[in-house]
């Protein structure tokens, strides 16, 4: 089945080229359809869980290319089952199906920013709380906002960034203020979903406990702006040699760095599981530049088909970013090394070797286009 995903999401992006092109950027959420729940029993097919997966699910190789969209449905609503969440914060179970539902058709279908990697940024989330068990460290309150901003760290995404938005002048960069515009947007849709009855897991939640969840879990999407890397970065790095599980402002650091971790996690997971990553992201990479180019707009080298490779694309990106936060985590966090940080840094060796190999074989092509020419003059 996985390569049939894979193969499907090869195909697809002919498609999704065509949609995106024509896709108008300024106007958001146009199908209202999306946000009014299913008020019957949710009908997705249930896929019951066997053992063996729900071991799975909670390690960070976990495949997630093997699943449908009702068996990704699945298996988060196991995950707020298995974690306490839906008894310990009396959630009707079949408001949990009804939200999950709407979530899944609040994500559009780009090449990257789509709903299996939302399935993929909340199952690395539990994976992390299995693994660092955070639920000794942490109030169940936190780990329903960790798993809740994570469902909905990217809702309704339009498959174009930020400084696309900025720049192009959209809908969403004049509303925002060209703050965070992606990220304020997701939080919206979120909390539009949330004010149906019929999709409102926090139904049975007081004001106060209510006003509690909604700031944390805006506090940890407005975090995945990639923009503001640098400052939470350092802001935590600041705080971990002498960390403080009863300090607010320590906690809250802490979550922005685990769902930043969660976003930008794919390279944790196995080669044939996070390669075919690289390559949704950079169609959708590829898919911006185009448009950028034809509107007149600034152009980010690491998003032009004519100038980046997969190797180019991931080395920096590992080294740099990846890593060092990882490590900084694993600080706190010593178990995640042989699970997390190491296979980090294989994925950066092997792309290390990659880039040496296409080097070689760019001065090769060189050399014999040098050789041509030389010979094309003496004649």
């Amino acid at each position: 089945m996985k390569v049939v995903e894979i193969e499907k999401c090869r195909n697809d992006i002919k498609n999704l080229r065509e949609e995106m092109a024509s896709r108008n950027n300024s106007n958001f959420l146009e199908d209202n359809k999306k946000l009014t729940p299913r008020r019957d029993v949710p009908s997705y097919p249930k896929y019951m869980l066997s053992a063996q997966t729900v071991d799975a699910l909670k390690k960070p190789a976990f495949d997630v290319w093997l699943w449908e969209a009702n068996e990704m449905l699945s298996c988060l609503e196991h995950m707020y089952h298995d974690l306490g969440l839906v008894k310990d914060f009396n959630i009707n179970p079949i408001t949990l199906k009804r939200w999950l539902l709407c979530i899944h058709d609040n994500y559009k279908n780009n090449p990257f920013h789509n709903f299996r990697h939302c399935f993929c940024v909340t199952q690395m989330m539990y994976s992390m709380i299995c693994l660092c068990s955070l639920q000794e460290k942490f109030t169940q309150v936190d780990i329903l906002i960790l798993m809740t901003a994570a469902v909905c760290h990217d809702l309704d995404h339009p498959g174009f960034n930020n400084t696309y938005q900025i720049n192009a002048r959209t809908e969403l960069a004049v509303r925002y203020n060209d703050i965070s515009p992606l990220e304020n947007h997701h939080c919206a849709v979120a909390f539009q979903i949330f004010s149906q009855p019929d999709c409102n897991i926090f139904s049975n939640f007081d004001p106060e406990a209510f006003k509690q969840i909604r700031q944390g879990t805006i506090t940890l999407i407005l975090a995945t702006d990639m923009a503001r890397h640098g400052e939470i970065l350092d802001s935590f790095k600041q705080k971990v040699d002498n960390f403080d599980y009863t300090d607010e402002e320590h906690v809250t650091c802490l979550k922005m760095v685990l769902i930043k971790c969660c976003d930008i996690s794919n390279e944790v997971r196995p080669m044939e599981v996070a390669e075919p990553w690289v390559d949704c992201l950079l169609e959708e990479y590829f898919m911006q530049s185009d448009r950028e180019k034809a509107e007149g707009l600034p152009v980010a080298p690491f998003m032009d088909r004519e100038k980046v490779t997969k190797p180019t694309a991931q080395i920096g990106f590992i080294k740099f970013v990846l890593i060092p936060m990882f490590e900084t985590v694993m600080k706190l966090f010593p178990q995640i090394e042989e699970a997390m940080v190491q296979p980090l840094r294989e994925s950066r060796d092997r792309y290390e070797e990659l880039k040496q190999i296409d080097d070689a074989m760019n001065e090769v092509q060189k050399k014999k286009s040098e050789n041509l020419t030389m010979g094309g003059k003496k004649k």
